[in-house]
């Protein structure tokens, strides 16, 4: 066994009971070694995906193209949803609703998942009368974002870009403006 001591920002090791236990404290100096040295290199790595998540060009149904990068000072709805998914179906009156009183500082991005064909979901889009930009997703998306574990899925981005709320389950118009409300 170890026993490890703090003292002086330096962290001490010493063996317990046998010599036999100085080669797992050798080690344990190791591991700890390559972690401090590791850690930075895992932030790094974090600031690096959420910079490239604000940068990665997603393309809607008419072709534009979106970034979070571009929306910078307006909050953005980024929605997951599918055409078979009943609380998708009930919420998007809300995020149409949402999107036209909020044009000038909000953006809803609706991404299409688990669809046959651009055209079953082109039909469901004209169908429904959605107003917003409707993105196919994209294993890029889902390696930026992440797969939705449930459908509806919603991320809610601040004017800064920063990710303030993940919900998972059906949205709403007034959960959506209290997040804006609440945070600044």
């Amino acid at each position: 066994y170890v026993f490890a001591i703090l003292a002086k920002n330096r962290l001490l090791v010493k063996p317990c009971l046998t010599n036999a236990n100085i080669c797992h404290m050798h080690l344990l100096k190791k591991l700890i070694y390559v972690f401090c040295l590791a850690l930075p290199l895992l932030m790094l790595a974090t600031l690096v995906q959420a910079e490239s998540s604000a940068n990665l060009v997603m393309k809607d149904l008419a072709g534009k193209s979106h970034r979070l990068v571009d929306y910078r000072g307006k909050w953005v709805v980024l929605n997951y949803w599918a055409t078979w998914c009943p609380s998708c179906l009930d919420e998007i009156p809300d995020l149409v609703a949402l999107s036209e009183k909020h044009k000038n500082d909000l953006v809803v991005l609706g991404v299409a998942v688990d669809f046959k064909s651009d055209k079953e979901v082109r039909d469901f889009v004209d169908d429904m009368l959605i107003s917003y930009p409707v993105i196919l997703a994209t294993p890029k998306i889902f390696g930026q974002f992440g797969s939705p574990p449930v459908l509806p899925t919603t991320l809610i981005f601040n004017p800064k870009g920063k990710l303030i709320q993940t919900k998972q389950g059906k949205i709403s118009k007034d959960f959506v403006e209290s997040q804006m409300k609440a945070t600044p």
